[in-house]
């Protein structure tokens, strides 16, 4: 496990606060170092490293850190049976599943259990670094297609007919609906912006708005809560 050192924070106040705190949970070090390597980038930290589920959610708990590149199969633990215990430590961690198996069937687990990204191991690693900075902005990075069969499935397994209570005691506005239509349809907040001819400031205003309203933790979520609620 590394820790932050005073030396990476020195600096003007807005300085630190643009850092983005990762954490790494991998198996195996060599993908771990790698990771480390890669994300060794202007305005990301590496606070931690585990190798597995159970590991995770201490060091969560320990280190709270911004995002989290999680493994799905591990020899001492499977990361999507750690993500809601990660979750419930870290709230506010953005988890990105790493996983060379991108099937809706993982992906429908792992976004009902709150993360952020699903990425394959496979991908450009610029990609990986690309995620990193978007979940700590407040996007969701699943690929579109693999989402809208996630959350098909997601929901043909729940309970059927949430009760009204489940509802948000604060209705959500006009506008909020599109923002979360769209959110739904796998659109990020510059994209949003763009087909609602308004600022992104507007849009992480919404999305901001919506999650409070529907007590969710980040848009994925949100959007499996819509689908849930048939809003398309």
């Amino acid at each position: 496990m590394t820790a932050p050192g005073d030396d990476a924070l020195n600096g003007s106040a807005n300085a630190a606060e643009a850092v983005i705190r990762v954490m790494i949970v991998d198996d195996h070090g060599i993908v771990r170092e790698g990771l480390r390597g890669l994300l060794r980038q202007p305005g990301i930290e590496v606070i931690g490293e585990a190798d597995s589920g159970a590991q995770a959610v201490e060091l969560a708990a320990q280190l709270q850190p911004d995002v989290m590149l999680l493994d799905i199969r591990m020899r001492d633990g499977d990361g999507l049976q750690a993500l809601p215990h990660i979750k419930a430590a870290s709230p506010r961690t953005s988890v990105i599943m790493l996983t060379t198996y991108a099937n809706p069937g993982y992906l429908a687990r792992a976004i009902n259990n709150g993360a952020s990204g699903y990425l394959s191991k496979e991908t450009d690693p610029k990609q990986i670094v690309r995620a990193v900075r978007a979940v700590a902005a407040g996007d969701a990075l699943i690929d579109r297609e693999l989402l809208q069969a996630a959350l098909a499935q997601a929901v043909d397994q729940r309970p059927p007919s949430p009760e009204p209570t489940e509802m948000p005691a604060e209705p959500l506005s006009e506008r909020e609906m599109e923002v979360l239509r769209l959110m739904v349809a796998g659109m990020n907040n510059a994209s949003i912006a763009e087909a609602l001819n308004v600022s992104l400031a507007t849009v992480k205003t919404h999305v901001r708005h919506i999650l409070e309203k529907l007590h969710v933790s980040d848009r994925t979520q949100a959007a499996l809560w819509a689908v849930h609620h048939g809003i398309r």
